[in-house]
């Protein structure tokens, strides 16, 4: 039998990676169904509607298995957790409330978007669309704002050892959990927006003068880029406040031991915790203090200066940081191409070496979003409230977890079974030619 705390950790991260995927695209994905309406209603090309109208089923499948998901991970807190939500919940029970009131507006006007076409005015339906691209974030907003008062804890006073003068609106200003939200929001507009760019830049390869893949992946490619391109500067933001804030934290995610003035920050390497050393990576000197303090000559604290117990896995951490900003800067810098390629008048589609880089392209910002909560995670350990309880203080002292996490992992092996399923059946047929005035020809099937 697997160890409680070992398998209450594992049940949790398995759950949290898997909702984190279709998490995300509930932000991001109704925010293309909106674009592709909203024009056309401005053009009136049937194009855009059928865009809306696909977009839209995809959202409702990957909404209603992101619902069961999230359920789930809502009753994990509390049944494998319940001496963290006993003393966190009265500080951040209000968010969880708020993203609950921001799911159930989601799911309503999903709905009405789904089942109103034609049937109520095309401005409300629009409208419609919009409540439900806001609601998505909002409810990623809110649940980002909890995780980052666990990194961060604010909005109370100590007393014996439980919170006391809680204030929750305090929460809504926490710095950290400000800057992981906006760092979240942004990295699920480019993991989805460049993985439905990804699938449509494939469909070009095939048929690159098909109108309607031209069109979906201009809309997504904008929406990924742009995000992309954004995203850079919100983690620089999202580092420096983990620096001031969590500076344990920001040395092990860099791989930083000893504080010194002028530290370096590495590209690749891997820490050894024995030696205090990074081995196999690309040292650039002066760049950590560079980044963070906007001076080369700035004093960096290394985790030298905690107690070994205090450390987080160190290896896993720097790894998974290296991952998440290697994915980015790619995403980035094919964002810088397209763009450019697009101010010079010329189309995305008209070069198979682009569309090849976009389809290869397409899993990085999922692979950085994973590996970004990673850094979130493990890299606040041991300390399920930074500072203020151990995770193995707050894990249930139920015994037998090991049958929940097989059966939670064959559960969630299952439902990725079926969402793959559905995708394909989703994305199996497509206009084949698809005029201002509707399609023209039939469809054609996206497989070989």
């Amino acid at each position: 039998m697997i160890e409680n705390l070992l398998a209450a950790r594992l049940l949790m991260a398995i759950s949290l990676g898997f909702h984190i995927i279709f998490a995300v695209a509930g932000m991001a994905m109704p925010l293309l169904m909106v674009i592709a309406e909203w024009g056309y209603i401005r053009s009136g090309n049937e194009i855009f509607r059928e865009l809306a109208k696909r977009w839209a089923k995809g959202t409702a499948i990957l909404f209603a298995i992101g619902a069961v998901s999230g359920t789930v991970l809502s009753f994990e807190l509390g049944l494998l957790w319940p001496k963290f939500m006993a003393w966190a919940g009265p500080i951040i029970g209000l968010l969880f409330s708020l993203e609950g009131f921001a799911f159930f507006t989601e799911a309503i006007f999903l709905g009405v978007y789904l089942y109103g076409w034609d049937k109520i005015p095309p401005t409300l339906h629009l409208i419609a669309g919009v409540i439900v691209a806001v609601s998505g974030v909002l409810s990623a907003f809110f649940v980002v704002l909890a995780n980052g008062w666990m990194n961060h804890p604010v909005g109370f006073q100590l007393l014996n050892g439980q919170p006391v003068q809680i204030a929750p609106l305090a929460t809504f200003t926490n710095p950290i959990g400000l800057h992981e939200s906006h760092h979240m929001i942004l990295a699920a507009f480019v993991a989805i927006g460049f993985l439905v760019a990804g699938i449509h830049a494939f469909f070009l390869l095939r048929q690159p003068e098909n109108p309607f893949h031209q069109q979906a992946l201009l809309i997504a490619f904008f929406t990924g880029g742009i995000a992309a391109i954004l995203q850079p500067l919100s983690g620089d933001l999202l580092a420096r406040a983990v620096a001031t804030f969590s500076p344990i934290k920001l040395a092990a995610l860099e791989g930083h031991f000893h504080t010194r003035a002028g530290a370096s920050f590495w590209i690749g390497g891997i820490p050894d915790v024995s030696t205090a050393t990074v081995s196999y990576g690309l040292e650039i000197p002066y760049g950590l203090s560079l980044l963070l303090h906007g001076d080369p000559m700035a004093s960096v604290t290394g985790l030298m200066d905690f107690p070994r117990q205090e450390w987080p896995p160190v290896a896993v951490v720097h790894l998974a940081f290296q991952i998440m900003i290697t994915a980015g800067f790619i995403l980035m810098g094919i964002s810088v191409v397209g763009l450019w390629k697009i101010w010079r008048g010329k189309s995305l589609w008209e070069s198979r070496g682009f569309l090849r880089g976009l389809v290869g392209c397409a899993p990085l910002g999922l692979i950085a979003v994973e590996s970004g909560w990673v850094v979130t995670e493990v890299g606040r350990q041991p300390w399920i409230i930074t500072g203020i309880m151990h995770t193995s203080d707050a894990v249930t002292p139920m015994p037998g977890l090991t049958v929940p996490l097989i059966f939670f992992t064959l559960l969630y092996g299952g439902l990725a079974g079926i969402v793959l399923w559905l995708l394909h059946r989703h994305l199996a047929i497509f206009p084949q030619t698809l005029g201002p005035d509707g399609p023209s020809s039939g469809v054609t099937h996206a497989g070989p």
